[in-house]
């Protein structure tokens, strides 16, 4: 399943998540569990957090994705993640451990599609061109790590942080691009989303 197919099948859950959000934990347990903030916002509590560094709120109870600013709701990929994000957390400590997708639990199966979609791409838009990629990944909220020829870290969402690891290719051996994720991530998305926001990443990267 591509990445187009995979939105599209878990944009189709979105109502389903927000009603067993409702009747699930209390709002104290998933600021916890989430790592969102309670805020007063337009006389009425919500859940502020921030999606790839871009602030949001969530609206309670309809737990509904809007910007803060405008209130205007965030596209329909956004608020698919953040539904699965606040069902699935569990308040695990991240493991400060970068994996592969393949080695996220379900992943193995879907690495070399998640690869086809995410670092491929990456070495198409920039070969051998560092400082292109550099400047994309700085522009896209990235801190430097000292990983392969060029490592970016990403925070996503409060509790899944991600990363891409760059290493240059040579006469014998292309460029590849891996997108990591903390060894925790399972407790915080299942792996549809995961692989939902390795492309989001990628699509960062690429049109930067």
């Amino acid at each position: 399943m591509d990445s187009t197919n995979r939105i599209s099948h878990l944009v189709g859950r979105i109502d389903e998540l927000r009603a067993s959000l409702r009747s699930g934990p209390e709002i104290g347990v998933l600021s916890e569990r989430t790592g969102a903030a309670r805020q007063a916002w337009h006389d009425r509590e919500v859940l502020a957090l921030a999606f790839f560094g871009a602030p949001v709120v969530v609206t309670l109870p309809e737990f509904e994705v809007r910007d803060p600013v405008t209130g205007v709701g965030a596209p329909v990929p956004v608020q698919a993640v953040m539904a699965y994000y606040f069902h699935a957390s569990d308040g695990t400590p991240l493991s400060n451990r970068w994996v592969s997708f393949g080695d996220l639990p379900g992943g193995r199966f879907y690495n070399q599609a998640f690869q086809g979609y995410t670092g491929v791409e990456v070495v198409k838009r920039y070969g051998n061109n560092l400082e292109g990629l550099r400047h994309a990944a700085a522009g896209a909220g990235g801190s430097p790590l000292s990983y392969g020829d060029l490592g970016f870290a990403f925070q996503a969402l409060p509790r899944v942080p991600l990363a891409i690891v760059y290493h240059l290719g040579d006469d014998e051996f292309p460029a590849t691009c891996n997108v990591l994720f903390d060894g925790a991530t399972g407790h915080y998305l299942p792996i549809d989303v995961s692989a939902i926001l390795g492309s989001m990443l990628t699509r960062r990267l690429v049109e930067k």
